[in-house]
């Protein structure tokens, strides 16, 4: 198979081919339209110089496995799988086009970021890289260039897991595939070593980091085994903090075992917790306490969070004695009140859970803040709010972590939530609708 040109057909016509976005050693990638949702998609597939390989037939596989493990992999910062399906003699992975452009070019275009905005961004490519992890994958090739930032919001999103891996039953990671980019590549890549894990990915986190904050690349760890020239973030700027360089130099230790053996253990080392015990408060602007949100998620209760959230933002707009939220007080929600709520059911539920990874859903069923009933019902029908075609009841939710992605919170509703019943299409649905818009505002 030669390139396909714009306008070129694939899986019985579902899919026509608008522009070559390019490729990499692996693969190659194209925007096409999605005829019969009517919305832009990115597909990959096998790049030339892949299929005219010997092994083809091989690598056909491996892509096939990858493509279905990276599909399990549902979180917010990592780029959603939406189809697999074969063209011809070739496997195809169709994935979200996302708007935006590469962090690499973000930061040609404006140069460093400051450590507020760069610890944000590594906060959510570390919770991504953990749900990877969870996949016995590993992303293996972390690189600003193969890091996206939505336009709206610059929300920092994973992409390109070419090189990604299946682990074996010893939890080590073999490979004997391409390398990384030199400068974020930690020795054991570079040198193609037979064991991988998640602390290799620990060490290019480390080295994009270290790229944010100083516009400078690190050196590549082959160097660094001969001469051992490492210069510290803070020798570019003697303004990052001392915690966030011991960090990076802790991420990027020379030898896997001397760095932290999983991302959070080293997300911890970076960025302090928002809540280091049961007893420390989480408080917002408009003095709201979030502790024990997050100790219920943390427990896992998430019935009583679900309850909890219903509490917290009645209070927050000043709508206890009413006991359900309008669109009016949805619209005035503090976004520094809903961004903490939300970040509290993302993190404990493994990016399983709440309003941003709703919204994302939504959007990506074609969901505005315009009512479409066909719309609404096939997001029910996909955050598991409707079976066999009927709304469900309150009580009938399913309040564990096999409930379908971003099946809670269940919040907003037009009636307290003790005597919600059937959901159906009304005030509830246009208080869901407005949130998803308020969320869209406060760039969660």
């Amino acid at each position: 198979m030669r390139r396909w040109p714009d306008g070129q057909q694939l899986h019985d016509g579902k899919y026509i081919i608008e522009e070559y976005l390019g490729g990499g050693g692996f693969g190659e990638t194209y925007r096409a339209q999605n005829r019969h949702e009517g919305k832009s998609v990115a597909i990959k597939t096998l790049n030339l110089f892949q299929q005219f390989q010997p092994d083809f037939a091989k690598t056909q596989n491996k892509f096939l496995k990858e493509a279905m493990s990276l599909a399990k992999c549902r979180h917010p910062h990592i780029v959603e799988v939406y189809d697999i399906f074969r063209e011809g003699d070739f496997n195809c992975m169709v994935m979200e086009l996302i708007d935006g452009i590469d962090l690499a070019t973000h930061l040609k275009e404006n140069g460093r970021l400051s450590e507020q905005k760069a610890l944000s961004m590594i906060q959510q490519l570390g919770d991504a890289l953990t749900c990877v992890h969870k996949q016995n994958l590993t992303h293996r090739d972390v690189k600003p260039e193969n890091i996206m930032l939505r336009k709206r919001g610059m929300e920092a999103v994973l992409i390109d897991f070419g090189l990604a891996r299946q682990a074996t039953l010893s939890g080590k990671l073999m490979t004997n595939s391409s390398r990384g980019t030199e400068h974020y590549a930690p020795i054991e890549l570079a040198e193609q070593r037979s064991q991988l894990g998640p602390y290799t990915d620990v060490y290019s986190l480390a080295a994009t980091l270290y790229n944010m904050l100083t516009d400078n690349k690190p050196i590549p760890s082959p160097g660094r085994k001969i001469i051992d020239p490492f210069i510290q973030p803070k020798q570019y700027d003697n303004k990052i903090s001392d915690r966030v360089n011991a960090a990076i130099i802790k991420g990027m230790e020379f030898e896997p075992q001397n760095r932290p053996q999983s991302v959070q253990e080293w997300l911890d080392l970076l960025i302090p917790k928002p809540v280091a015990a049961e007893t420390t408060r989480v408080i917002s602007a408009v003095g709201m306490d979030y502790i024990n949100l997050r100790n219920l998620l943390a427990a896992k209760n998430w019935k009583e969070a679900d309850e909890e959230t219903q509490r917290v933002m009645l209070k927050v707009a000043g709508r206890e004695k009413k006991g359900w939220l309008d669109e009016e007080s949805i619209d005035k929600f503090p976004c520094e009140d809903l961004r903490t709520i939300d970040q509290l059911w993302v993190k404990y539920s493994n990016g399983r859970f709440g309003f941003s990874v709703q919204k994302r859903i939504y959007q990506s069923l074609g969901g505005t803040r315009e009512y479409d009933r066909e719309v609404w019902q096939k997001f029910g029908d996909r955050v598991g709010w409707r079976k066999n075609n009927s709304w469900l009841y309150y009580k009938d939710l399913t309040f564990s972590e096999k409930a379908p992605e971003a099946h809670l919170p269940v919040v907003c509703t037009h009636i307290p939530i003790s005597t919600l019943g059937e959901f159906g299409e009304g005030a509830f649905e246009r208080t869901v609708r407005t949130l998803f818009s308020r969320v869209e505002t406060c760039r969660l």
